[in-house]
């Protein structure tokens, strides 16, 4: 399983996601702003262009004022007429007096009470009122508008830009997740051979991680069911032919004894011989055939409580030595008691014990010792036996179903079940796994 980091999670790219996108459109729109009112203060700032806007609306003042026969006192309508252009400010001035002030046109100022101003507004125009000719100065916002036309489109344009951004961070996962759709389709298919496109480290990549350890899983056991099925085809075709051997015998010989065409009672003796020997060796492959069938049959192993190692091979080793004795073969018995606790079944692991003993007695040679040590590979212990193969090798008849079926037995109590072969020297060796240990540091 790939372990994930929160900081790869998809919330977390989802923000980077999300503060990156606002981080680059507050950029371009700084950007844009900055360009944006550069242009408009060029244009629309230019001393002709305010000079040439100014005598426009002084000239629609003038008309304004010749319409409603205003004096230069009317602070109200002026008023008026100022919030209605795109005019800032304006002062009425007359022989250098205020008269008029967009700025307070309630308050009403007497040419006596008001000196002549110091300074002077840029551009000024000549109004003829009702009660006498006047110098109008005014300020005018005339790019005022252009400003918020530019930052309306400035801000539409940016936010356009967070969401294509942010949209094509989602749209990429929404992609993988595309992409993971359609190989679970091909798996769904059958093809367990097609693997999962695995990227990033996020949550995702973590499905897609699980789901190829799934497929490798499934293929695995899919190839194991195979191999388990050839095994079987192969055992039952060589059981076939091994049945059919001793049965052939026993028939010939059967029928020998009915029709009586032996020489003497000697010989008729020799064919019953024959016959005992085949008949035990049937009654042996079907014992066999029986255990492998029992074994590969059960669904689910009945395993006990771990127990330390001498307590489960002491009596069992103890045994063992006494029946390789009594069949006229050397022990030696060089068996570590190792300090580590094992979980087996006890069934499996007699048979496996007689299996082991049984081939003992028919292919080891009793001129040399029978090696019974303990092993030990990591995780795993257990035993070991080492013999020495009859040589020159008698015939015995072996379909090689007593060993598959410890191997089967090994392989359900978690373990290995290993052979080799050096020349006449035989080893096997069983190995489970260690739950727990007691070893002293």
């Amino acid at each position: 399983m790939q372990i994930m980091s929160k900081k790869n999670s998809i919330y977390f790219q989802l923000l980077r996601q999300l503060v990156l996108s606002a981080v680059i459109s507050a950029a371009v729109f700084a950007g844009l702003d900055y360009g944006v009112s550069c242009l408009i203060s060029s244009y629309f700032e230019n001393p002709q262009y305010v000079e040439g806007q100014n005598r426009k609306y002084a000239q629609k003042l003038q008309k304004y004022v010749d319409r409603q026969g205003l004096s230069m006192k009317d602070g109200e309508a002026l008023s008026q007429w100022v919030k209605k252009q795109n005019i800032l400010y304006v002062q009425i001035y007359k022989d250098n007096i205020l008269v008029f002030d967009s700025a307070y046109p309630e308050e009403e100022i007497w040419e006596e009470e008001i000196a002549a101003r110091d300074y002077e507004l840029d551009y000024h125009s000549s109004v003829n009122f009702s009660d006498g000719t006047g110098e109008v100065y005014m300020i005018g916002g005339y790019a005022y508008q252009y400003y918020n036309y530019a930052l309306a489109g400035e801000l539409l344009l940016c936010f356009g830009l967070f969401l294509v951004l942010v949209l094509y961070g989602i749209r990429r996962k929404m992609a993988y997740i595309l992409q993971l759709r359609d190989e679970i389709e091909i798996l769904e298919g059958g093809s367990l051979d097609y693997p999962i496109t695995i990227k990033g480290k996020d949550e995702l990549a973590a499905l897609a991680s699980g789901l190829d350890n799934m497929r490798k899983s499934f293929a695995g056991l899919i190839e194991q069911e195979g191999k388990m099925v050839q095994e079987n085809q192969r055992i039952i075709t060589e059981m076939s032919h091994d049945l059919r051997t001793p049965v052939t015998s026993i028939i010939l010989y059967t029928e020998i004894l009915k029709k009586g065409t032996y020489k003497d009672l000697k010989q008729q003796r020799e064919y019953i011989e024959k016959i005992d020997q085949k008949a035990r060796r049937m009654k042996q492959l079907t014992d066999h055939l029986f255990e492998y069938s029992l074994i590969t049959g059960e669904k689910k192993t009945v395993m006990e409580e771990p127990e330390l190692y001498e307590v489960l091979f002491y009596d069992l080793f103890s045994e063992t030595c006494s029946y390789l004795n009594q069949k006229g073969f050397q022990v030696r018995f060089q068996v570590e008691w190792l300090e580590a606790k094992i979980r087996i079944s006890t069934e499996y692991l007699l048979r496996i014990m007689d299996n082991i003993t049984s081939n003992l007695v028919k292919y080891a040679d009793p001129a040399f010792p029978v090696v019974i040590s303990s092993a030990r590979e990591r995780h795993m212990a257990g035993f070991t036996f080492e013999n020495h193969v009859r040589f020159p090798k008698e015939e015995v008849e072996s379909s090689g179903i007593g060993m598959q079926s410890m191997k089967n037995m090994t392989h359900a109590m978690g373990g290995r079940c290993v052979e080799e072969g050096l020349g006449d020297l035989y080893r096997l060796t069983i190995l489970l796994p260690i739950i727990e240990t007691d070893i002293k540091k």
